[in-house]
């Protein structure tokens, strides 16, 4: 095969991963994703691995660097590194990620030369959710753009994640552009079992998908109310502004009125000062705690006797700080800096690198309303986090976030609805209501069936009181975990060995 060739379908390849980024939220790329695999698949099987693996990347590659273009306004606003080099970042996330992609269509290129196009259809549905899995948790994990997340507004297809996670949804998908694939490499009669095998999958999904959406809705057991301030980013520390932003919180939070709800969150970081060292904060907090008759939810920094610093969410009550919880899951590069003995340079590249200590405890509060978890920013994208916190009580789970580093007035990204837009999927998996108040957007009720009951766009201020349904049932996975992505490593390993032992 010449370069030209090679060259030719990697950047077909390419296109399709860049059709299926263009169209991600909030535009929507639900229907895109059922056939924007099949040409990445039917250009590698049959090919040498190394160059399954140059196609596979460069299309992973083109799909992560517009799918986190959003980035780019973060190292261009944020960061001291010159212009042309912002790109740097994504550029080099983008092709971490691809490297998974790669590694799917390279592996299933081994197994084609080995078994046969049909086992290597057969099993790129194991090595995609393994693949998957596997981006969600080395290094710390980065399980962003999952396939299964595509379908975060198709509540029909979305409904299986409650069985085996948002890993249930990308294995539906994945299966489905399998089949499809089948249609141009095996013979007719493969293909059709190929083609009814998927139906039934897809009939299967669907047909559990309209037995759950119409199960009675689960009685209302908590009036939550969260509050979406609106602060530009560069505002937040700056203790000029310190009076007029907290003039902004207390105005919102008192908007809400006496007996209006039983909890009123605030967003990530919220407070401009460190609040438990900030007694006269904390005590008008005490007040409006007293005179509206709820508990607060507040974010803020935290920093203990030696200066170590923590994302932190503080109970507020009538009587003070009853409570916290320290975010266990931190961001790379954000809060805190890994290898840091020999990458530490780059925290004085940009503002918004810092170096934080993580949490170690899953808290659950007590409530009132009801048990309660929350999880700061970005910890709601690891399923296997939020899991832990509905194993241990909570009824409803709570996410507070500033998505304000990633878009501002100006220069609207689809970074924030790109993260809202996986949580959905914490809902369907335990079947619990979610409450995300963000500091700038998009703060939003989501019901348990992961339908966004309301929200409030980017940028726009105010506040919404909702009454949501407290968790009443214990789901698969809510047992049983990630038991899909395990079944997918072991036969995607199995199939490999099956495919060397053949060799031999």
């Amino acid at each position: 095969m010449t370069w030209r060739v090679r060259l030719w379908r990697g950047l077909v390849a390419g296109l399709a991963g860049l059709a299926l980024a263009q169209a991600y939220p909030p535009l929507g790329w639900s229907l895109l994703a059922w056939i924007s695999l099949v040409p990445l698949v039917v250009i590698t099987l049959g090919r040498e691995p190394g160059a399954a693996f140059g196609c596979g990347w460069l299309g992973g590659f083109v799909f992560f660097l517009v799918l986190l273009r959003w980035l780019n306004f973060t190292f261009q606003t944020f960061s001291a590194i010159p212009w042309p080099l912002t790109l740097g970042p994504t550029a080099l996330l983008a092709g971490y990620c691809a490297l998974w992609i790669g590694a799917v269509t390279a592996l299933a290129a081994w197994i084609a030369r080995r078994r046969g196009a049909a086992w290597a259809l057969t099993s790129v549905p194991f090595l995609w959710v393994a693949a998957e899995w596997g981006r969600g948790h080395l290094m710390g994990g980065f399980p962003w753009g999952l396939l299964g997340y595509s379908q975060w507004q198709d509540l029909g297809v979305i409904q299986v994640a409650e069985l085996g996670g948002v890993y249930a949804v990308s294995f539906v998908l994945a299966a489905v552009n399998a089949a499809l694939a089948a249609c141009a490499v095996l013979p007719v009669r493969r293909a059709l079992i190929a083609l009814g095998l998927a139906a039934m999958l897809l009939g299967g999904t669907l047909g559990f998908g309209a037995w759950r959406l119409g199960a009675p809705r689960p009685p209302d057991g908590a009036r939550i109310a969260i509050m979406q301030p609106a602060i530009e980013q560069p505002l937040k520390w700056d203790e000029r502004f310190t009076a007029m932003l907290l003039s902004v919180y207390f105005g919102l939070t008192r908007s809400v009125g006496a007996g209006g709800a039983d909890l009123i969150v605030w967003p990530e970081t919220s407070s401009p000062t460190v609040l438990r060292r900030d007694p006269g904060l904390v005590e008008a907090l005490r007040a409006v705690a007293r005179d509206l008759d709820t508990t607060l939810l507040v974010g803020s920094v935290d920093v203990d006797d030696a200066r170590r610093l923590r994302n932190t969410a503080f109970v507020v009550g009538r009587k003070g700080i009853q409570s916290r919880y320290d975010k266990i899951h931190l961001v790379p590069f954000g809060e805190y800096v890994p290898l840091p003995q020999l990458i530490g340079f780059v925290r004085g590249w940009a503002e918004f690198i810092s170096e934080m200590e993580p949490g170690i405890d899953p808290v659950v509060f007590p409530g009132p309303p009801a048990p309660f978890g929350v999880v700061i920013c970005y910890e709601g994208i690891f399923p296997e986090l939020v899991r832990e916190f509905v194993r241990r009580g909570a009824r409803v789970m709570i996410n507070m976030t500033n998505d304000a580093w990633f878009a501002s007035r100006e220069h609207r990204t689809a970074g924030p609805e790109q993260h809202l837009s996986m949580y959905p999927f914490r809902a369907v998996e335990h079947r619990i209501a979610v409450v995300r108040a963000a500091n700038t957007g998009v703060s939003a009720f989501i019901a348990p069936t992961g339908r966004v009951v309301r929200r409030l766009e980017l940028y726009e201020r105010g506040v919404m009181t909702e009454s949501v349904p407290l968790r009443g049932v214990t789901t698969l996975y809510t047992r049983l975990g990630d038991w899909l992505a395990y079944l997918s490593l072991v036969v995607s390993a199995t199939v490999l060995g099956a495919a060397a032992w053949r060799r031999a």
